[in-house]
């Protein structure tokens, strides 16, 4: 870890020889594919782990202990180990060691014997993930020079999305056919197999992905600006707002909102029409910008009161709402950081951004949970006017203005370099 891997850093002071035609693209998908397999693993496990702890003897206290803070230490690293990604240069070891952890503890809670065990895998699963977000976030950011901040992180998204949907989906058919929990857990070896796999096609395609990078001589902010802090606070009243599914899934029950069965499949559901909002969110963000983000959150702001207030339509509509600001969260968001810091130092900014968001994700879920119960309209009424506040910090934002590109332009600029040997 002594030194940077060849060619993985940014070049200060020089460009790059123009990449083969259709590298970024083919990298951003491969490592789109690889979060599709990881989140079939990953997501598909989360669905039973709560479950599956309480058949070992975990009580409800611990089982809401082991879930919150392996969610709270994984956004918590990440400020971590984005600092290390940034300081070696070892991007591509950071997640592959990252994917590896993940995908090798997600199949071994099938032999989980105790619950502490089990909680332990579950801690290291998060932790897994903390680890190669920011690496990986940051080889992506050098794509976004040749097809568009937006465009990048929004593929990712959906296709992380689509893994997210079909993971609890499997699941589900294993334990309707008897295989139990510990079915569920080893059935998801195969996708995380194919994860690691498709990782490292993906390193094969793009050992470099610095060189992608085509506009990195123009230098960027140095340290860290008053766009990114005003940016974080803005997006961490939203993470604050935002109520997480479980809770969402409890009122269903509770309120006998709609049939059990459907609980599950709704989550599902949302989780596809994150995957189709996070393409469409990731074109509109390279037109519009940050008005995307606001634009969005005007819209999910109007979720809570149909969620916990509404019947069962409007139910359904306010978790589609949710779906669209898990995907701008996921997506768009990413895309708006990469353009308010250096190359050099997108995986510590990710990883701090990632830090900020899931301590207020954390903290707005102990408070709603709190509102929850003593009254489902203050909830709704906290979450509203968190989300509605945000809104004009994010307009607000001036650091990372939508770049117009100009194609002819670039390969101009290219030929030329090239041309004088540079």
């Amino acid at each position: 870890m002594g030194g940077k891997e060849h060619g993985e850093g940014p070049a200060a002071g020089r460009w790059p020889a123009a990449p083969a035609g259709g590298t970024a693209a083919r990298f951003v998908l491969l490592i789109g594919v690889v979060s599709l397999f990881s989140d079939m693993a990953h997501e598909g496990a989360r669905g039973i782990t709560g479950p599956f702890l309480g058949s070992l003897g975990a009580g409800g206290l611990i089982v809401a202990t082991v879930a919150g803070g392996g969610e709270l230490l994984g956004y918590a690293l990440r400020f971590v180990f984005g600092r290390l990604a940034d300081r070696t240069g070892r991007y591509w070891l950071i997640t592959a060691v990252g994917y590896t952890v993940q995908m090798v503890v997600v199949p071994l809670l099938a032999l989980a014997g105790n619950w502490p065990v089990a909680a332990l895998l579950m801690i290291a699963e998060r932790s897994g993930r903390a680890l190669r977000n920011p690496a990986r976030d940051a080889m992506l950011a050098h794509a976004t020079a040749e097809l568009g901040r937006g465009r990048v992180y929004g593929v990712r998204e959906a296709l992380d999305a689509a893994g997210a949907t079909a993971g609890p989906l499997v699941v589900a058919g294993v334990l309707s056919l008897h295989g139990g929990y510990r079915g569920g857990f080893a059935v998801l070896a195969v996708p995380a197999v194919l994860t690691l796999l498709v990782l490292a096609r993906a390193r094969h395609t793009c050992p470099r992905p610095a060189d992608l990078d085509v506009e990195q001589s123009v230098p960027g902010p140095r340290g860290t600006s008053r766009a990114f802090w005003i940016y974080l606070a803005a997006m961490g009243l939203i993470a604050a707002a935002y109520a997480d599914y479980p809770l969402i899934a409890y009122h269903f029950g509770r309120d006998r909102v709609m049939p059990e069965a459907w609980i599950p499949v709704l989550y599902a559901v949302a989780m596809a029409g994150e995957a189709v909002a996070a393409l469409l969110l990731g074109r509109l963000f390279d037109r519009w910008g940050l008005r995307t983000v606001a634009g969005a959150t005007l819209l999910t702001a109007c979720f809570p009161p149909l969620v916990f207030l509404g019947g069962v339509r409007l139910a359904v509509v306010g978790v589609l709402l949710w779906g669209l600001g898990a995907a701008a969260q996921e997506s768009i968001v990413k895309a708006a950081v990469t353009g308010m810091v250096a190359a050099d130092r997108r995986a510590s900014a990710f990883g701090l951004f990632d830090t900020g968001f899931g301590v207020c994700w954390f903290a707005g879920s102990l408070a709603l949970g709190a509102l929850y119960d003593r009254s489902a309209i203050g909830l709704v009424i906290f979450s509203v006017v968190l989300q509605l506040v945000a809104v004009p910090l994010l307009l607000a934002v001036r650091g990372a203005p939508k770049r117009r590109r100009n194609r002819w332009r670039d390969r101009l600029l290219r030929s030329t370099l090239e041309g004088s040997g540079r």
